[in-house]
């Protein structure tokens, strides 16, 4: 009998990279990491993971390693959880005829300017915008549209490149800059186009959605303009039954819209008023440890879902509990550095042992340089907590945090840690700029 084998394409280089071939070994099934670059990803070597060193970037090149593969085993299914692979494992998934959602869905999906006229055409709320492909277009758009306004690259994922432009001055200096770029942050080809887009300022969310199904209203925290780097998340989103009722509606019609359907994917929306409005949909799980936060708060392991839904086995989305969870990431408002190994430790055991908390990190080494964070890549650590509600679990991460920050040595005073206050969501902070 043949080795069944899971096909990873790359990876999220954090979060829940490691956790997909964890729940494929669960599942009886070898995963493979196919990478042009392995080094990427510690746990791969730390686990013991399979790789095979391959230009996942160019078809050509990817087809024949799979090929090989699968001469030798038999190939259960495909999948990627890094948001820049997502539709070369749909395709790959396509061709060797294994499930997987439809790759030119996904494809549209990934061009947020793409996916904003998909959606806005299907009648499903999105903020104003316009695509620009010269700093004159951004301009202009910028200027319809009214001040201020968020810039951003029409592909990417945590943050990267987002910024919140309050004159035509910083929309033509950031649109300048994102249109000079020719790689992105993965070294991959960057598209010379910009989406311009309305800022909204309401409470932000997430909804997780398994295929059709919503399965999870997340609240978000976010940090302060101009960059929107997440600093945390709720579970569940402590909402009127009205509001909770109008984010997945307005989830499964952009999922719909988007002729997604298969697996997860995630939806982030912001309320304008009492009506929600969708920010970007992610045809994949979510990052930043929410699938976490479900499986804690819920019983439901979004990862767990999405490896069997990729190896055609059947898929359990049943809630066994209805408890809080929650994360926080550390991230630096001034320069400075991690602590000797002695006070990382030692901020790491206390924090661990705050009641609630379930998983404590740091992601530098020790004495290694900090900095405030532009994006996903700035944040420095995370606790995760659980409690019998949302709030509980939120005080308990707040409470985490705080000791986890004990770690840094700013350069400048030591109160200039960001660790988001108690309930300090976009609309909490009243945003403006």
């Amino acid at each position: 009998m043949k080795d069944r084998l899971l096909l990873l394409i790359e990876s999220n280089t954090t979060g829940t990279g490691r956790r997909f071939a964890q729940r494929a070994v669960a599942a009886g099934i070898e995963p493979v990491l196919l990478s042009a670059d392995p080094g990427r990803y510690p746990y791969a070597a730390e686990d013991g993971l399979r790789t095979v060193v391959v230009d996942t970037a160019d078809p050509p090149a990817l087809w024949p390693a799979v090929r090989e593969l699968a001469a030798d085993a038999e190939i259960a299914g495909v999948l990627s959880s890094s948001e820049y692979f997502v539709a070369t494992a749909a395709e790959v998934a396509a061709r060797l005829g294994l499930p997987g959602p439809s790759a030119d869905a996904v494809r549209a999906c990934r061009d947020k300017a793409s996916q904003r006229r998909l959606l806005a055409g299907a009648g499903v709320p999105v903020p104003g915008f316009a695509e620009a492909g010269e700093v004159a277009e951004a301009v202009g758009a910028a200027s319809r549209l009214g001040l201020p306004v968020v810039v951003k690259p029409v592909q990417g994922s945590g943050s990267v490149g987002v910024r919140l432009c309050a004159s035509l001055g910083e929309v033509a200096d950031h649109a300048g800059t994102l249109l000079a770029a020719t790689a992105n942050e993965r070294g991959l080809t960057a598209p010379t186009r910009i989406l311009v887009e309305s800022y909204l300022t309401g409470r932000e969310f997430s909804v997780e959605v398994v295929g059709h199904e919503a399965v999870a209203v997340v609240a978000k925290h976010v940090g302060p303009p101009p960059v929107f780097v997440e600093t945390g998340h709720d579970l569940p989103a402590a909402l009127p039954a009205r509001q909770r009722d109008a984010l997945t509606a307005c989830a499964v019609a952009a999922v719909r819209a988007l002729g997604l359907g298969w697996g997860a994917a995630h939806v982030e929306l912001r309320l304008d008023g009492a009506a929600p409005r969708v920010i970007e949909v992610n045809p994949r799980p979510a990052g930043g440890m929410i699938p976490e936060l479900v499986r804690h708060a819920h019983g439901i392991d979004l990862v767990t879902a999405q490896v069997r839904a990729a190896a055609g086995l059947p898929v359990s989305l049943e809630r066994d509990r209805d408890a809080g969870a929650s994360i926080r990431f550390l991230t630096a408002d001034a320069a400075g550095t991690l602590g000797p190994a002695a006070a990382v430790e030692e901020a790491l055991s206390r924090a661990r042992a705050v009641p609630g908390v379930v998983d404590a990190a740091l992601y530098r080494a020790p004495e290694a340089p900090v900095g405030p964070a532009e994006d996903f890549r700035g944040r420095l650590g995370h606790v995760i907590t659980t409690g019998p509600s949302a709030a509980a679990s939120a005080r308990a991460a707040q409470e985490a945090a705080a000791v986890l920050a004990r770690a840094l040595r700013p350069s400048a005073e030591p109160s200039a840690v960001r660790s988001p206050a108690r309930g300090d969501t976009a609309s909490d902070r009243k945003e403006t700029v």
